[in-house]
């Protein structure tokens, strides 16, 4: 999947400025994309540029003037392209991993920090992710709006985000666990 496919799926929901954008990223696409700020300025200018999104400029009195992007039919169809053609299969690469693998040739006193700083972060996420599927789906319940709402695609992909984040904090916390107790009986010889 290129970048371009993940700010046209972002753009699906509306017209933004690449602010807008930016801070949409940080909350819903993140979960399965990351971006930079300045990386999604500069895809706006290539998509653009190819007629996937069109922009347009909106002055404003009291602030610069911003510019507004939406996907056109031509960016719709590169969706439908994207979206037809076979996915590849996911594949994890993390360096906290690597450091892990070395636990127990190398000191793990840093690692077991890290572990645990992981799993507060997934914590910090896993609300942000809870808050975030409570606004979507607004007064429905969960099933409701999976059967009627009007829009689910940002839903279920902040389903997996919440999943995601919810197995790795427990991850983390388990290894330290482990690396922990480790640590202790060999103190203990």
């Amino acid at each position: 999947m290129a970048l371009r496919h993940a700010v046209l799926a972002a753009l699906l929901d509306g017209e933004y400025s690449g602010y807008q954008l930016a801070k949409a990223f940080d909350i819903g696409v993140a979960n399965f994309w990351h971006a930079l700020p300045q990386q999604l300025y500069a895809e706006l200018a290539k998509l653009e540029k190819d007629g996937l999104v069109a922009g347009r400029q909106v002055v404003q009195e009291t602030r610069p003037n911003k510019r507004l992007f939406r996907v056109t039919d031509a960016g719709r169809a590169e969706l439908e392209r994207f979206a037809a053609a076979p996915s590849k299969p996911s594949f994890i690469r993390d360096d906290l991993l690597v450091k892990v693998q070395t636990a127990d040739r190398v000191g793990t006193a840093s690692v077991i920090e890290q572990l645990e700083e992981r799993a507060s972060a997934a914590d910090a996420k896993i609300e942000l992710l809870g808050a975030l599927l409570r606004q979507l789906r607004g007064e429905a319940d969960e099933d409701a709006f999976l059967l009627h709402g009007e829009r689910i695609g940002p839903y279920l992909t902040c389903l997996r985000g919440l999943a995601f984040e919810e197995e790795h904090r427990d991850w983390c916390r388990r290894i330290a666990a482990v690396l922990n107790r480790r640590l202790t009986i060999k103190a203990e010889r």
